[in-house]
């Protein structure tokens, strides 16, 4: 678990720093090219791109890239950085579980097919082998219970519902920690709100004197750290919420299939 979430750390990590990296690269880019138009002797030239220059800079700045990092440096970069990693470490478990979980969903009905036909024609062992060459948390459920089969039809059901809250605990796994940066990241930004008022009223004490100029900067930073913390809480809570409502549908997919696997054991057993 702890691999493939540094893992996923580490792809976001040199995925921002090639982007970093290549805006870099493009403002380079474009410093120099202002540079050798700007060397040129004709004056309407010269004030034709001055103004292009102007514009670009204003276009420039007002990009996404640009604007994200214009905040985050003003809301404190220090403190910032802990709204970062909740991110961050958010959406590596919240690609990692995504992941698990859909490779975690197959198709029931076709599986019950397979084991009923490997039931009729070779018996347990057939059938436990078309469990082991399927993937996901019902076929190892239906493993379990055909292992047991020979203990007779209340075992077999004791070891499926067993096993099944074992599976379901799989499907579960990191979702407490999701839940915490969920939480985490909001009171982040409220402590930045509590943090900025104190240093508006630092301000207004040293200088003796209530100016808006005075308390802007502690203000501003207050509220860009609450909005940052926000806004994190709000998209990994809609990775959360998809989780939840993945997991409750294998498990019900994982009830009823286990159901059917009675029934089949049932008729199999009257077959004999």
């Amino acid at each position: 678990m702890m691999k493939k979430l540094f893992a996923f750390i580490a792809v976001l990590g040199m995925l921002y720093i090639g982007a970093s990296n290549n805006a870099v690269a493009q403002d380079q880019t474009e410093a120099d090219s202002t540079e050798v138009v700007a060397a040129e002797p004709s004056a309407p030239a010269v004030s034709a791109d001055a103004e292009e220059e102007t514009a670009a800079t204003a276009e420039q700045g007002q990009s996404l890239h640009s604007e994200l990092k214009q905040k985050f440096i003003e809301g404190g970069a220090g403190f910032m950085s802990f709204v970062l990693i909740c991110l961050i470490l958010g959406l590596a478990l919240s690609l990692e579980r995504v992941i698990y979980l859909n490779l975690s969903t197959s198709n029931n009905k076709k599986l019950l097919l397979k084991v009923e036909d490997a039931l009729a024609t070779g018996g347990i062992e057939a059938a436990k082998e078309v469990c082991r060459n399927t993937r996901g948390p019902v076929a190892s459920i239906f493993y379990q219970g055909l292992d047991r089969s020979d203990e007779g039809i209340d075992v077999v059901e004791k070891t499926v519902v067993a096993y099944g809250g074992v599976q379901a605990g799989l499907l579960e796994k990191g979702l407490s920690w999701l839940a915490l940066f969920i939480a985490l990241a909001p009171m982040l930004g409220f402590m930045g709100t509590v943090i900025g008022m104190i240093e508006a009223f630092d301000a207004i004490e040293v200088a003796g004197d209530i100016s808006p100029a005075l308390v802007a900067g502690g203000i501003k930073v207050a509220l860009i750290t609450t909005v940052s913390g926000l806004v994190v809480a709000m998209i990994l809570q809609i990775f959360y919420n998809y989780c939840l409502a993945k997991i409750d549908s294998i498990v019900n997919s994982m009830e009823d299939a286990s159901i059917s696997l009675i029934d089949i054991l049932v008729k199999h057993n009257l077959k004999k």
